[in-house]
Formats: structure tokens, sequence, C-alpha cells
């Protein structure tokens, strides 16, 4: 991959072009060749130097100091980019007498590798605590759960960078997940907070917005927290959690899709209303259930992702409103956690 990046390089720029004198004594050095820094950011100090540059990569000489994270905020608009340099480059950090190619744009949106196919698994919790219940994880669990994570190179991204994959506009970095919470029991917030604040790791809270304040459930104003930390986003599972593909007692046609549209934009609706600065256009059905009458009221509603209760993982070509979600529950072992992960899926040859 690296020998044609170069040949691509080579093609598309002229090569880099040192001075033919040195600058007169007093005048100040030309600048480094930097991509211009994110609206609102200051620009990082360039160590380094741009080599040459085309429109979809350059050629990238480190200097002492710098990091992969560092060469990706300067140049990819954010540090978090910097799995990407790391491919192309087949390393972990920069080498000071050995140029890197940073690309510009992604070299791989859809995921298709040679021998295998990139998979992106949501992971569905509901609860956390010690309750004798099948749906309710043990606090230690889901901490050691997330460790795991962490430690074994997965990266947990958010369910809007998912739909931004499934859309061919982003590429997402080997080992992604995404983790998604459902009902809004205040469990999140006592037991799942703390740990992805500690981990910083991103998450999606669907809550039912009757539930709210009620009972066991999160209150407005832990919510109102929990978005505002930038790690939680708050999306809807529907009004009364009703499943949405069954006909109520006596519900004639008419009335149940006026009913269906009433659980998809009440509850969009109120959440916007409730928690300043929010959108919500994530959905997750309850119980999982949904069929193309639920599906098209949600798209109708403003809705752009929707996610299912069947397990698996997603490749490039999953359908946007019936995403495919893995459950963990109280009893899933550590060994068992590691398998559910479908991060990729052989692929044969012809």
């Amino acid at each position: 991959m690296l020998c044609g990046l170069w040949l691509s390089l080579a093609a598309c720029t002229s090569p880099f072009r040192a001075p033919d004198r040195p600058p007169a004594p007093g005048t100040a050095p030309q600048p480094a060749l930097t991509q211009p820094a994110a609206t609102g950011a200051a620009a990082p100090e360039a160590l380094g130097q741009v080599l040459a540059r085309s429109a979809e990569l350059l050629v990238y000489q480190p200097a002492a100091g710098d990091s992969l994270r560092g060469i990706a905020q300067r140049f990819l608009g954010s540090a978090d980019e910097s799995w990407q340099i790391a491919e192309a480059n087949g390393l972990d950090r920069p080498q000071e007498d050995e140029p890197l190619l940073v690309p510009l744009v992604a070299l791989n949106p859809l995921g298709v590798h040679a021998d295998r196919l990139q998979l992106v698994p949501v992971l569905c919790y509901h609860r956390l605590g010690r309750t004798a219940s099948r749906m309710s994880v043990p606090p230690a669990s889901f901490e050691a759960q997330m460790a795991w994570l962490v430690h074994n190179g997965y990266r947990v991204v958010r369910l809007s960078d998912l739909g931004e994959f499934l859309a061919g506009r982003k590429a997402l970095p080997p080992r992604s997940v995404v983790l998604t919470f459902d009902d809004g029991y205040a469990s999140f917030h006592r037991f799942a907070f703390p740990v992805l604040k500690k981990y910083g790791l991103p998450a999606t809270l669907f809550v039912y917005t009757d539930f709210i304040g009620a009972g066991d459930a999160v209150s407005w104003a832990q919510l109102r927290e929990l978005s505002a930390s930038g790690l939680v986003d708050v999306q809807s599972h529907t009004k009364s959690h009703r499943n949405l593909v069954e006909r109520l007692a006596g519900e004639s046609e008419a009335r149940y899709r006026l009913n269906l549209d009433a659980e998809m934009s009440l509850s969009r609706e109120l959440l916007q209303r409730r928690l300043p600065g929010l959108e919500v256009r994530h959905l997750a059905y309850p119980f999982g259930d949904a069929d193309a009458v639920v599906t098209e009221s949600a798209r109708r509603n403003g809705y752009v992702l929707a996610a299912t209760v069947v397990p698996g993982g997603n490749a490039f070509f999953a359908a946007p409103m019936m995403l495919r979600r893995t459950m963990i529950f109280g009893d899933t072992s550590l060994e068992d956690f590691k398998a559910r992960l479908q991060v990729e899926r052989p692929l044969g040859r012809p």
C-alpha cells in the first residue's frame, strides 16, 4: 500500500524544493507548510517539515517532540485521527529520520480489505447494578469490560460516527465499537457515567420520555448533566416504550399510524426542548422490533439512524434504520464479552 501511495504522490505533486541559499541574516525563516487549523482552534506549533503534498496526502519529516496525535491535529484537524497516519505507515510513533505519509483523505472509507471486511459492533446495555435480573450488569463487570476495550486496542466511537461511516463520509479505526444504553435507568448515571468519564469513552443513552423522573429513572437534571458532559449523547427510545409493530386492542389502522408518529415525534420534541443544544436524530426501537411501517414513520419524523437488537457487527452497507446491536447481559462473562465484539468478517478468495 505504501509503495502505491508514494507513486500517487509523485504523480500528483511537484517534489519539495529546498531554497537555493540560506536566508539573509535577520530574516525570519519561512514556516513549514501546514494545513490551516480548525475554526476556533489555535494552530499547533509546526515542529517538522512538509516535503511534498498532493490533494490526497503529504510527506512529512517529523522532528524531535512530534507525535502522531500532534501531527494528526495539525493536518487532519483532530488528534483522534492519528490512527490513519499509524495505519498508512505501519507504526505507532514517528521516527525523526523517517518521513511519514499523512493521508489527507480517508484511504479506505469502506473498511474493505483483500482478506476481510470491517464490522462495527454496537453494544446494548440496559441497567447496571447488583440485582437478580439478567438485564442488570454488575458495575464491576461493566468496568472490567470497558478497561479491556481500552487496553486491547479497541476504539469506542460515537453512534454518529457510525452513521458517517455508513454514508461513506468517514473512515473508522480498526476495532471500532459503539456503546449504547436503553431506557434511561438512574443506574446509568450512578455506575456507568463515572466509568465512561474515567476512560474518556462516548456513549448514547436512549430514553423513553414517559419514564424520565419516575421510579428508578434518570431525572431531567441528570440528563442535562450527562448531555453537557460531551461524552453522553441523549437520544430517543420513543415516548412510552410500546412495541411499535403491535396494534393495541381496538386500535384502527389510521389510529395506529397516528399513534406511531406521536411516539416518534413527541419524544424527540420534548428531549430537544428540555435539553438545550441537543439534536435528536437517533432512535432505539423498543424491544428492538421494527417493520417497514415503523421505519418509514421514523424517517418521516426526522430520524436518520435507528437500532434493533439483532446481534452482530455493521458493515459499510448496513441499513441505517435497522442497525444491528448486540445485547450485553448480567451473566455475560469477560470471555463471552470478547466473543461478541465482531469487528471483522473474513473474505474468501473468488
